[in-house]
């Protein structure tokens, strides 16, 4: 059914949005651009049916298929232990995964992921892959450690569009009522204890990676209910604060709070903190988000470890290794690989189609994984949005909308006021529950509808931001996180997924930890390289 320009945008956006355009409508010029997405009809062979086996076998000691944040991390921590023979394969041109990156003669920019929370630790992969980057500065005198601070997010960091105006954070202050800011202040509270509180092991109830956790009924009953459930039976209902709340939700796991476990919505406030309000030093950050990541971890990697476009379609596992049929996707030649030790980094749905004794009787577990498609765009912009209200920020958020905003990729330098080109990364989670209907209407849009969209939205702030366009890239994601749903976090569908097939095949990927964040993607990959450093016999002292 053809949509109006109106119910389209109401549809992706929100009436709202929808509202605003309409009532801006005039004639312009639309931007240049393209859909640059390239991996998603390849990838969709793996549901046509069997595809061709290879003739001959190319041996490897271990074979890493994907090149997103978990597999290299996996080949990261292989090569640290020495491994020589150790190659990745990917399907798509570029590895990272959704932290993958772009760049041009403006900025490098963020196709997915754009940011790290500072650790709070010393200990752990993640802190020693920011100290081979540079990134660590010292410890400060209650031992936690500090970071450079170019890669600090500078202020102003959050901003928020609320009716013609820009506010500083994003907790809507302006209008709040005695009652709305004592909600706040108690939810806030509510959060600190969260985050300080420990078990008898001296776990933290919420921890990062979230394997470090409590699992202690008395936290993890709360995985039983959704976040939105919680914030009533606990008397949150201030419409500002179900608002935030439901954001974040939306930021971090792709879908409402309706949809998202209270454990996790619960753990998004108090496990980056030690219960004095405070996020660690912050955030870091690079232009190119957590593609700077990526780059650090493929910097370990000797030149030509990593196969582009190399569409994996078995695995089949054995007593002395794995046997992996795969298509070279540009030329359609089979390849085989017979691999000692693998590690499959692709999410559990992939591996359903891919991994042999899974697609002839799928695991019950399986059907416990949803994910959620996104659509992330880069604008690149002659000269900084006008803005009316609080200043142009890092992160940008419309109260109104169902995108998240944009941010800006040249912040940290600093140069959007110089009045100079600047790059916004524009971010629209699908979050409707039905993920197979959400993931069709991504995939139906073409690039002027895409183009309408992200100009709709960024009009309504940014009146004259047409005339400042000079290129939009749209990058859609059908299968982009894992959605944290009530009973997954702690559930047993996420536990059993963990477990290797026979000493041969081992398993890492956000949706391990139910949640697309790095820091679950580099703890699994670590978790997986250490386990074929065992089976292969290798002493090491672990990274975890």
């Amino acid at each position: 059914m053809e949509l109006t320009r109106r119910e389209l945008i109401a549809a992706f956006l929100g009436s709202a949005v929808a509202a605003s355009a309409c009532r801006r409508s005039r004639p312009r010029e639309p931007v240049p651009g393209a859909i640059i997405d390239k991996a998603v009809d390849v990838g969709h062979r793996l549901r046509g049916g069997p595809l061709p086996r290879a003739e001959t076998v190319e041996p490897v000691e271990v074979l890493i298929v994907g090149a997103g944040a978990a597999g290299l991390s996996a080949a990261w921590r292989l090569m640290g232990a020495g491994l020589k023979d150790v190659r990745v394969v990917e399907l798509d041109d570029e590895p990272g995964g959704t932290a993958r990156s772009g760049k041009n003669s403006v900025s490098a920019y963020p196709w997915g992921a754009h940011y790290l929370p500072a650790p709070l630790t010393e200990q752990g992969a993640v802190m020693r892959l920011l100290r081979e980057m540079g990134a660590v500065s010292g410890v400060d005198a209650e031992g936690s450690p500090t970071f450079a601070e170019e890669l600090l997010i500078r202020e102003p960091d959050e901003r928020l569009f609320y009716q013609g105006e820009w506010y500083e954070g994003l907790y809507l202050r302006a209008g709040a009522s005695a009652a709305d800011l004592a909600e706040a202040e108690r939810f806030d509270a509510r959060m600190n204890a969260f985050a300080a509180a420990k078990d008898s092991k001296g776990r933290k109830a919420f921890a990062v990676p979230t394997a470090l956790s409590s699992d202690d009924a008395e936290w993890t009953a709360l995985d039983k209910l959704s976040m939105a459930q919680w914030m009533e039976a606990e008397g949150f209902r201030s419409p500002r604060l179900k608002w935030m709340v439901d954001y974040a939700c939306r930021d971090d796991y792709g879908t409402t709070a309706d949809g998202v476990s209270a454990w996790a919505g619960i753990w998004y406030y108090a496990a980056r903190q030690a219960g004095r309000g405070e996020r660690g030093e912050g955030f870091l950050s690079w232009p190119e988000g957590n593609g700077r990541l990526i780059r650090q971890l493929l910097s370990s990697l000797p030149p030509g470890r990593v196969e582009r476009h190399v569409l994996v379609h078995t695995v089949e596992p054995g007593a002395e290794g794995c046997r992996v049929e795969a298509l070279e996707a540009g030329t359609g030649k089979a390849r085989a690989f017979q691999a000692r030790q693998v590690v499959f980094t692709g999410p559990r749905f992939v591996a359903g189609h891919v991994v042999a004794p899974w697609r002839e009787q799928r695991p019950e577990w399986m059907g416990a994984f949803s994910y959620g498609p996104w659509v992330v765009a880069n604008l690149t912009l002659s000269s900084p949005p006008r803005s009316r209200g609080f200043p142009l920020a890092w992160d940008n958020v419309f109260h109104d909308s169902k995108s998240l905003g944009y941010v800006v990729a040249t912040h940290q330098a600093m140069r959007q006021y110089e009045g100079g080109p600047t790059v916004l990364t524009w971010y629209l989670p699908m979050v409707g529950k039905d993920v197979k209907a959400e993931r069709e209407k991504v995939l139906s849009a073409g690039y002027g509808e895409w183009e309408g969209l992200v100009m709709a939205d960024l009009m309504a702030a940014h009146p004259g931001i047409a005339e400042q366009a000079l290129r939009l890239e749209v990058m859609r994601w059908g299968h982009a996180m894992i959605r944290p749903s009530p009973g997954l976090m702690w559930g047993p569908a996420r536990f059993a997924a963990q477990e290797s097939l026979g000493r041969t095949l081992h398993f890492a990927h956000t949706d391990l930890g139910g949640m697309a964040l790095f820091e679950e993607a580099n703890w699994f990959g670590v978790k997986a390289a250490e386990r074929v450093l065992k089976e292969l016999g290798h002493s090491f002292t672990s990274w975890l």
